[in-house]
């Protein structure tokens, strides 16, 4: 299952006893804060959880995998993002 904004606000909901609407305004809170600061060039340190990188990409020659036609792809910024090792550990630790 895919965990949108709604999970997240419900599961706050639920462990916190928060009003739902408090809950809501929680995460997109906090989602605009990593957002404005991602905008700004500037990584996002979670801790437990991973980081949110801007790395910038040069530009470089590609193709239009449609036509074959060489193209110029334009210098750009992207998000990576780098799992801690907390998180490592719990995704695969094996039940037995």
């Amino acid at each position: 299952m895919t965990m949108k904004k709604l999970h997240i606000c419900e599961n706050l909901y639920e462990k916190l006893g928060l009003p739902r609407r408090e809950c809501g305004d929680i995460v997109e809170k906090f989602f605009k804060v990593v957002k404005e600061s991602l905008a700004n060039g500037d990584d996002v340190m979670l801790t437990g959880f991973g980081t949110l990188m801007v790395k910038h990409k040069k530009a470089r020659r590609g193709r239009n995998p449609h036509t074959g036609e060489d193209m110029e792809l334009a210098e750009r910024r992207i998000v990576t993002f780098k799992l801690s090792q907390v998180l490592k550990k719990k995704i695969n630790r094996r039940k037995k």
